[in-house]
């Protein structure tokens, strides 16, 4: 590839845009396309045919051999099945190629073998998947070739969600109705539809392939389950937005381009705070787009990695004891007609619509802390949260100065009579300038922070899909627009109405709000004192999905069944559960197969050490010492390892998902720490060439 790269030439050439569609069929049937992208409904039988037959023509001649319906099952990552264009050759025998709208529209992959928490029976195979209009169709290219792969929803032959897309379009759907009724209530008639924008900060690890493969758990667990901390970390903050080494470097360019070609905006790349660790970050897309994007990134992090001798990790905590990995989703609401309905504008105190909005996105995340803290919880993330280097486990908001000085005046007098500005930061360099001041500060100590026209929601894991969250946030605040609608359509003096709501939400719902250090211990008190939920681990939060406050407003809105949600727990559960037994399995294979055997091998040599000085008559006290210490931390590990079996025995036993999973939590785990406290031990005094694994300062150090 040459040195120089035309990014407006390569940008999405390998994505059935809109524009590339006009190019490809007749002004009618474009017509049909955009009318159902804007209003919904669904295309013409013929429509669908002039479709799928361009499209098929636009792959076939960028290279493309088979096409796939490219979904998004439970199990938190895509799933594909390859079909090729090829179909019976005619009676000279010359090839047909062939692609129809009923397999543009609709595909049929067996639905047995993903996770359905007892939706499905093994014996009920049949799935479908549907054809997301609104999310292009594009070609990956891999060692595989080119495969056009067509985004889609899959459900059950009876019809229920058994994937992360179904939901998020039902709930794009729903703030869309709700959130214009609000703005309707403004004036604004020429809006006719709202759409949730997401943007989401991808935090990555990478490491030396060598290396990688030679530790087992990072092979099965996406983490290390041993490892002593490295003699220098992260304390010297020199890596965070440091010189990019030029290993990292060519492989980040190598990924831009991979990412442009198949239409993801990758904007900003950096190194992160932790050794190894990096970030990329996409510009705003439409939501359903940016949770299909942000698995495309996903994908090729691990893919372009391999071609530099590199492996990426995007488990949330690869490294005990130093940061974690984790996703920003930026969030934010705009109308077709260029209208954000989170800029505050210029006197954000005198924007009342602005007002509206934040107070029922105070409402929102208020009244369903735990969901959202729901939607962010995996095993992975448990490892993170809570820790000095993302948010705690509990739901706040953070406003910045500016806006809590705003609702602080309508809380207390009913009024916001002014603002604060921002000001002006002298530099005291007569050769820089002065810089205009924002308002407000950035806190990133907070789970959802006002970041000046969007909210951050920082809590999501690097391994997640967004899916989840952004479907939790669509469904709660198209709920408090619903509430707020049904008020003011049926008000006599609107502007009377909608003031008293504003001070009525911010008023009940204002202890949502903290812009203090979220790491601080004295906020998990002051939260309880606030009534703020408090869930510290994934399964804690599992439970919050079926209650009957979440079934009343999932049905509602048509996200969720009440099966749905059920079937979803279940499945929780159930990764939670197979989760930890990897892990643990890992760490007994670890433990028998290469720690044990190497400290074995150390007591044998540190034995002869102290036979050979004794016979030789000198001092052997430093010999006898350092044998004593490893034989008994060796002692301390095989009574852990003979636990820590025992254990996954009894886990396996319990039948029943929800047992078993807070069992591997509460007893499995920690079997799991007291095997792992002793081999940490043991690495540090352990002679380099007898330690079977790369160490934290191999792998975060040696790239």
């Amino acid at each position: 590839m040459s040195d120089r790269i035309n990014i407006e030439e390569i940008f999405a050439e390998n994505v059935f845009t809109l524009s590339t569609m006009r190019q490809w069929i007749p002004a009618e049937a474009y017509a049909e396309v955009t009318n159902v992208i804007t209003n919904g409904g669904e295309l013409s039988g013929k429509t669908a045919d002039v479709v799928a037959r361009a499209m098929k023509d636009w792959a076939v001649k960028h290279g493309a051999t088979h096409y796939t319906h490219w979904f998004q099952p439970l199990t938190g990552i895509t799933a594909e099945k390859h079909d090729s264009f090829i179909t019976h050759p005619n009676k000279d025998g010359k090839m047909l190629l062939e692609f129809k709208g009923k397999e543009l529209i609709k595909g049929e992959p067996d639905a047995s073998s993903f996770p359905s928490g007892g939706l499905r029976a093994t014996f009920e195979a049949r799935g479908y998947t549907a054809w997301d209009i609104t999310s292009p169709a594009f070609i990956k290219e891999d060692a595989t070739g080119k495969i056009l792969c067509i985004p889609t929803a899959f459900c059950s032959y009876k019809g229920e969600a058994l994937d992360k897309k179904t939901p998020l379009l039902r709930s794009m759907d729903a703030i869309n109705v709700q959130a214009l009724r609000i703005v309707k209530l403004f004036g604004n008639t020429k809006a006719t539809k709202v759409t949730p924008s997401v943007g989401a900060e991808q935090e990555y690890f990478l490491i030396d392939r060598e290396k990688y493969l030679q530790r087992t758990d990072l092979i099965y667990a996406g983490r290390t389950l041993f490892g002593a901390a490295p003699p220098k970390g992260q304390e010297m903050d020199d890596h965070y937005y440091g010189c990019i080494r030029e290993r990292i470097g060519a492989y980040m360019k190598d990924l831009n381009v991979e990412l442009w070609k198949i239409g993801v905006t990758a904007k900003t790349q950096h190194n992160e705070v932790a050794p190894a660790q990096h970030e990329l970050a996409p510009i705003y897309e439409t939501s359903n787009v940016a949770v299909d994007h942000n698995q495309l990134v996903m994908e090729t992090l691990k893919k372009v990695a391999g071609r530099h001798g590199l492996t990426c990790l995007l488990h949330e905590k690869p490294f005990q004891g130093v940061n974690g990995s984790g996703k920003h989703n930026n969030w934010s609401l705009t109308t077709d007609n260029g209208v954000n309905l989170l800029d505050p504008g210029e006197t954000p105190n005198e924007n009342i619509q602005f007002l509206l909005v934040l107070a029922c996105v105070m409402k929102a995340v208020d009244t369903h802390a735990d969901l959202l803290r729901q939607s962010a919880s995996d095993v992975g993330n448990d490892h993170r949260l809570g820790a000095d280097e993302a948010p705690p486990a509990i739901i706040s908001m953070f406003l910045g100065e500016q806006l809590e000085d705003v609702v602080k005046q309508l809380v207390e007098t009913g009024e916001a009579t002014h603002c604060m500005e921002g000001g002006v930061l002298e530099t005291g360099v007569s050769t820089l300038p002065d810089l205009l001041k924002d308002a407000t500060d950035r806190n990133r100590t907070s789970p959802f922070a006002f970041t000046g026209n969007k909210f951050e929601f920082r809590m999501v894991g690097s391994a997640d899909s967004i899916g989840d969250p952004n479907t939790i946030l669509n469904t709660i605040v198209a709920q408090a627009f619903c509430e707020a609608a049904d008020r003011l359509e049926q008000a006599e003096d609107f502007d009377m109405a909608v003031h008293d709501l504003i001070k009525e939400y911010m008023t009940k719902h204002q202890r949502i709000i903290f812009n203090g250090n979220g790491y601080a211990p004295e906020w998990v008190k002051e939260a309880e004192r606030r009534g703020l939920p408090n869930i510290p681990t994934m399964l804690d939060a599992v439970e919050t999905l079926t209650t009957e406050k979440s079934i009343a407003l999932f049905e509602k809105f048509g996200i969720f069944t009440r099966a749905e949600l059920e079937s979803r727990k279940d499945v929780l559960y159930e990764i939670y559960a197979k989760t930890i037994n990897i892990e643990a399995k890992c760490m007994v294979e670890m433990a028998s197969r290469q720690l044990i055997p190497a400290e074995i091998l150390y007591v044998r040599e540190l034995s002869d050490a102290v036979i050979s000085g004794n016979n030789a008559g000198i001092n052997t006290k430093v010999q006898k010492r350092l044998l004593d210490e490893v034989n008994g931390l060796l002692e301390q590990m095989q009574d852990a390892l003979d636990l820590l079996e025992k254990e996954i025995v009894a886990a396996r036993e319990l039948k029943d998902h929800k047992e078993r999973a807070f069992f591997y939590r509460d007893r499995v785990k920690t079997a799991m720490e007291a095997l792992r406290a002793p081999a940490d031990a043991l690495e540090v005094i352990t002679d380099k060439d007898i330690w079977p694994l790369p160490t934290y300062g191999d792998l975060l150090f040696e790239v």
